[in-house]
């Protein structure tokens, strides 16, 4: 057994493409070995800017030998069947072999050279590989056939042992000669093997490790920031893209003028991130503070003075453009600028943003005049839907999209607007993803449905839905931030009531709105729910009875049913309900008919609660049941159905109440007589009046579990 070095080196690998391709290289490998029947004992891919590696551990040096048989026709068999099976295996009727009247094709496959098989695999994965983006280079790319590649490649290192695997992919060489850093290391490097890669490309200032280097950076930019009293304001992303553009990453901290720090600092964050790929630092008081850290790819003389400076002067550049979009915003008014929203498209079938804003600010108002969002201004709802959108036409917004809402609050703040609309105004665009803080400030929650629903409507309205994996207008990520907001600020209301509402502020007629709408909200909630960890077949037990969706509602009966049925009395009942709905399909019995309305005239005596009177009046009202009954039941049925009459009317109570774990407490009340009924009582009786008469009571249980939920749906 021995190891194997693999190295596809080129120019620089982008960051964001790097952990992908070492994957990618991983599967490719292990997939071309396994059609020769080898496989690694363990496989390590690396990845830097400028190369690809893959070290696999514990590879024999030859595959094994193999014999195949194949079984043919009788010996007896027509000459016709004879010849397809010759044809089949490629061999001559000579070659085969009888066995016991039976024809056999036996061929042996000699073992190859481990080496030969990694000659032949290395240019099938290059050529194989799945980039993103590629791209073909020289003069060979005047052809659509010549090879592929992320960036050009220059150089493969193959090695497997000792020994070099020789190989060709389109005029490049497998050879023992890598390179090492681009400054620090001048010349070629001879590699050795698997076992000394790692730590000669070290000495050549490589690091091969991206967690290494991962490492390397957050370690020692927390370090700079707090020698300098600050801390890091961490970003996992930014650690992986600054490993993915350096092989020897060296953390330096730098400063910028205080003066910039009047920017919010969101905007000052966003330009060091994303043009410059820097960290911020924050003081002891989690204030941004006037320092960053940046990530060299080069261990300087001067202990990195001159990149420091030169990084410091081109943030300050970055910072100064910031702060010139931030002044020249703040002196038009958010009015003014929600005047040219009239000029913005928001979608061809939909009208204008200006449209946009008129509906979602009529929307807002009246969620709020209807008291479905409780304790909000509507004078304030609808003011900050009016200037929701006006930052999208500011040079800020325009410089950095991802800004968009932010700015706003910013804006609105500043030109004296009231604290619940400039909150609303930044914040109308949550949740914008799963896990995303849900707002719950009155108003802003009342803006930021208002102007979900209306996307919804607009786009469901237009016949532009989610089909398959396709959503364009992310309408299934605007339905879960509607759930959550509805959902986490416990709004009490229809979804149709809802729908109906949005719809009336489109002039045109929309035929299938208030039928898929409210469909696909439900559904969306199922899936929310789902991965939330709620069982789906719960789900669909309360679901199943249909004619609701006040979500809050259906949502407060599912987890009540989910805390019932994993008790004793819930996993009980559900057994006997199981075994009752059984019996009813088998006998093909329909649904209990729907009790006799009481008329004021029943027999006063059955209110009597005197304790000496009470056994005359059970013994009157038993009489009475009996008599419907046309026979006197069974002790264990009168039971279950006087446990019915009693937990008939507390579970529609408690149902009517939304007190659905009082509802199931009052059918967990029915756990012991309908095992008792079961145990005692025959109900396919020969007598025919008795049998309709409990086929009868058993659908009458059925039919009070259902006011629940649809425990058929339920498994176990």
């Amino acid at each position: 057994m021995t190891d194997f070095l693999l190295e596809l080196r080129s120019e620089e690998i982008p960051a964001r493409m790097q952990d992908k391709a070492r994957a990618d290289l991983e599967k490719l490998f292990a997939g071309e070995l396994a059609k020769a029947g080898i496989a690694a004992e363990g496989i390590v891919t690396y990845a830097t800017p400028r190369r690809l590696a893959l070290i696999a551990r514990g590879l024999p040096l030859a595959t094994q030998a193999v014999r195949e048989e194949a079984k043919g026709p009788r010996t007896s068999a027509p000459d016709a069947a004879l010849e397809g099976f010759l044809r089949k295996t490629g061999l001559a009727r000579g070659d085969l072999t009888e066995r016991d009247g039976v024809w056999f094709a036996v061929t042996e496959k000699p073992g190859r050279a481990t080496a030969d098989v990694l000659a032949a695999a290395i240019p099938a994965i290059v050529r194989a590989f799945p980039w993103p983006k590629s791209m073909r280079w020289g003069e060979a790319s005047a052809s659509t056939e010549s090879l592929r590649w992320v960036r050009p490649l220059q150089g493969i290192v193959a090695i497997l042992g000792e020994e070099l695997v020789p190989c060709d992919v389109a005029g490049i060489t497998s050879g023992y000669a890598t390179v090492g850093h681009r400054f620090h290391c001048g010349g070629p490097i001879t590699i050795g093997g698997a076992q000394d890669y790692v730590e000669k490309l070290r000495a050549c200032h490589v690091i091969v490790d991206p967690d290494e280097r991962r490492a390397i950076i957050r370690e020692g930019a927390a370090a700079l920031a707090a020698g300098a009293g600050l801390s890091l304001i961490e970003d996992d992303g930014l650690v992986a893209e600054n490993a993915g553009l350096t092989e020897w990453p060296v953390p330096l901290l730098g400063r910028f003028e205080a003066g910039f720090l009047d920017v919010p600092p969101e905007v000052i964050q966003l330009t060091a991130r994303v043009n410059q790929k820097y960290f911020v630092c924050q003081d002891g008081a989690g204030k941004l503070a006037n320092a960053f850290v940046c990530v060299a790819n080069i261990d300087a003389k001067d202990g990195g003075e001159r990149i420091v400076a030169g990084n410091e002067k081109v943030l300050a550049a970055r910072l100064s453009d910031a702060r010139f979009f931030y002044d020249t915003d703040l002196k038009v008014s958010l009015e003014e600028q929600a005047k040219k929203l009239e000029k913005i498209v928001f979608h061809e079938k939909l009208g204008t943003v200006a449209d946009k804003v008129e509906r979602v600010a009529k929307l807002a108002r009246w969620l709020v005049e209807e008291g479905i969002v409780k304790g909000a201004n509507p004078d304030h709802a609808e003011r900050a839907a009016r200037l929701a959108k006006a930052d999208l036409v500011t040079g800020m917004v325009g410089e950095f999209p991802e800004l968009q809402g932010l700015m706003g609050g910013y804006y609105a703040a500043a030109q004296g607007e009231p604290r619940e609309v400039w909150e609303a105004v930044r914040d109308h665009y949550k949740p914008v993803g799963q896990g995303d803080e849900v707002p719950t400030a009155p108003v802003t929650v009342a803006v930021s449905l208002a102007d979900k629903l209306d996307t919804l409507v607009g786009f469901f309205g237009r016949e532009l839905k989610p089909t398959g994996s396709k959503d364009p207008f992310a309408l299934r990520r605007a339905m879960i931030a509607s759930l959550s907001l509805i959902l986490q600020n416990d709004l009490r209301v229809q979804f149709r009531t809802l729908s109906a509402a949005a719809f009336s502020g489109f002039t045109a007629v929309y035929p299938s709105l208030h039928i898929d709408l409210p469909d696909f909200a439900i559904d969306r909630l199922k899936v929310q729910q789902r991965e939330a960890g709620v069982r789906h077949d719960l789900i669909d037990a309360v679901f199943a009875l249909g004619g609701e969706d006040d979500l809050v509602r259906l949502l407060a009966r599912v987890r009540a049913l989910q805390a019932f049925i994993v008790t004793e009395e819930g996993a009980n009942l559900l057994a006997g309900y199981k075994r009752a709905a059984n019996i009813l399909k088998k006998e093909g019995f329909a649904d209990a008919p729907q009790p006799i309305p009481q008329t004021g005239e029943e027999d006063p005596l059955v209110e009597v609660d005197d304790a000496d009177f009470a056994p005359i009046v059970a013994e009157y009202a038993r009489s009475e049941r009996a008599a419907a009954l046309g026979y006197a039941p069974e002790p264990a049925e009168a039971a279950l159905i006087k446990a019915l009459d009693l937990a008939e009317p507390k579970a529609a109570a408690a149902v009517e109440a939304e007190d659905f774990e009082g509802a199931m407490v009052a059918l967990a009340s029915l756990r012991a007589p309908i095992d008792r009924f079961f145990d005692s009582v025959t109900v396919n009786d020969p007598d025919p009046a008795k049998r309709q008469a409990r086929l009868a009571l058993l659908a009458r249980m059925r039919a009070a579990v259902h006011h629940v939920a649809d425990f058929s749906r339920i498994e176990g």
